[in-house]
């Protein structure tokens, strides 16, 4: 197979390809990355020699034309993802969330290219505190930030290019990833982060709020799955039964360093910020077999930090301009 990754230098996509690299040889793998602050080709260097990386914009619909032409099947990893930069810059959510994946779309409907995108679960906006109830592929949509309803826009986007024009398409939608080079500005690794720099971990609000994790090896084994074995047309989701509040994730990080679980800050909380994200991956694990290798949170967030404290030169040139946006925000 040629496959074409579409931000596989980012943090979910440059660990689909390394995962893709030792355990599909036979795959010709593309990766087509912008090089933003969130991607860096440090993160593809482990598997470099074996990999072709186009730095370019999914928007310029030239290239992006000829590389889905050179392939047989695109995953399409690449967006803005951070939601607090949305909040203040949401124009670079649009360019990229929405038109990038028009163009994608555009791309593989003219050359009959198979493509999954790669959606989350903040497109179903949040769910109650302290009730059952989960994210299931039927819930309505309800984005609540510029991040969430410009993927919900691209989302849509996909299922209309199925309807539409019969393009070959999955989408999966997942919760939150944790794992191995994702950037500082995100929740766990700046706290990982913040303890190994001296400084100190910073919650919003009072940590109730409950995100649904999940190690990003068992997303892209998910993405695997559903681009071998999906039904075009469907959308199926990911997750791995990891709700946890914030403020447990907190504390069982510090437990995990070695320090006072309550060696922290409250920070003013985020607007507009989402309660809960749960997911029902039923359709997945019942109708193609996934289910998590990795489900011991704990375990997973100790390898975690174990690979923050053995790759200081991947992290640490970020870390200085991240915490200075942070202080900007009074976050």
């Amino acid at each position: 197979m040629r496959l074409l990754v579409t931000g596989g230098a980012g943090f979910i996509g440059a660990n689909f390809v390394h995962a893709t690299v030792r355990d599909h040889p036979e795959a010709r793998v593309t990766v087509l990355d912008a090089l933003t602050y969130a991607g860096s080709r440090e993160s593809l260097a482990p598997v470099v020699d074996a990999v072709h990386l186009v730095h370019g914009d999914i928007g310029d619909a030239e290239l992006v034309g000829k590389l889905v032409a050179e392939s047989d099947a695109v995953v399409h990893f690449a967006a803005e993802t951070h939601v607090d930069n949305s909040l203040t810059d949401p124009e670079a959510f649009l360019r990229t969330n929405v038109v990038g994946t028009f163009t994608i779309l555009e791309a593989v409907r003219r050359h009959g290219i198979r493509l999954h995108h790669v959606s989350t679960d903040e497109v179903y906006g949040d769910l109650p505190l302290g009730e059952p109830v989960r994210f299931t592929e039927a819930t309505p949509y309800n984005p609540s930030s510029p991040y969430s309803s410009t993927k919900a826009a691209s989302d849509m986007l996909v299922r209309s290019w199925v309807r539409s024009y019969g393009v070959r398409a999955t989408i999966s939608n997942c919760s939150n990833n944790y794992g191995p080079y994702q950037h500082v500005e995100k929740f766990i690794p700046r706290q990982i982060t913040n303890v190994l720099t001296g400084r100190r971990p910073k919650l919003y609000g009072e940590g109730a709020n409950v995100r649904d994790w999940i190690h990003v090896a068992d997303h892209n084994r998910a993405v695997w799955r559903i681009l071998s074995d999906g039904e075009p047309g469907r959308t199926y989701l990911i997750g791995a039964d990891g709700e946890r509040d914030n403020l447990t994730v907190m504390r069982t990080l510090l437990r995990l360093m070695g320090r006072d679980p309550d060696d922290f800050d409250h920070v003013a909380d985020r607007a507009g910020h989402d309660l809960r994200y749960a997911i029902d991956p039923s359709a997945l694990r019942d109708e193609l077999g996934w289910a998590p290798l990795h489900d011991d949170f704990e375990s997973g967030l100790a390898a975690t930090i174990q690979w923050y404290r053995d790759n200081d030169s991947w992290w640490r040139p970020l870390k200085d301009a991240s915490e200075a946006t942070y202080e900007e925000r009074n976050q």
